[in-house]
């Protein structure tokens, strides 16, 4: 039986990556499996080609975006590009993996919209801008300056959620989570 398709978009700092981590550990009767995109950047530490990412030249990334190759893809930073590649969701739909999405809201709109009805598209949303801010400061992690603009980001991605298939708004950790388990759970019986 062919995969399906569940597609997560959120402004960084909503939870996103941990809902979508715990959906993965803690549910494998789900049969989940990220897609592997492909860069043009070198890898870092352990990762290994075809494991974490597909590498490839920045020029061989543009022959692929002249070709049609990606579902979606995005320059990142100069010749720096992350891509989703319609044949390795294919041939992982056929290996019978429902294919998970990690991706910005653009990726997220433009996979829903090839995929149509064979996709679930879920934005993870913050309850607040200021609630963000705050989730980003409290990881210590980036500067002022990141978190003004990862902020300013988030509140341009927020003007994409009416375009997902669903909300759910992580204000709780534990009731975001049990509301994603529903949703994929419900889209995959279908």
């Amino acid at each position: 039986m062919k995969g399906k398709l569940i597609i997560f978009s959120a402004p960084s700092g909503s939870g996103k990556s941990t809902i979508v981590n715990w959906l993965m550990q803690e549910h494998p009767e789900l049969k989940l499996y990220f897609s592997i995109s492909c860069t043009s950047r070198p890898p870092r530490g352990t990762e290994q080609d075809g494991v974490e990412y597909f590498f490839v030249t920045p020029e061989d990334f543009r022959q692929r975006i002249e070709k049609g190759e990606f579902l979606e893809y995005e320059e990142v930073y100069e010749n720096r590009f992350y891509g989703t590649q319609k044949a390795q969701v294919e041939r992982q739909r056929d290996a019978g993996q429902n294919v998970v999405f990690d991706v910005d809201v653009k990726g997220g709109v433009n996979i829903k919209q090839f995929y149509g009805d064979e996709a679930l598209s879920i934005f993870i949303q913050p309850p607040s801008v200021e609630e963000l801010r705050r989730r980003l400061e409290g990881r210590g992690t980036d500067t002022p300056e990141a978190i003004d603009s990862r902020v300013a980001k988030a509140s341009y991605e927020l003007t994409f959620a009416n375009q997902f298939d669903q909300i759910i708004v992580n204000d709780n950790l534990d009731e975001a989570k049990a509301a994603t388990l529903k949703a994929v759970q419900a889209f995959l019986k279908d």
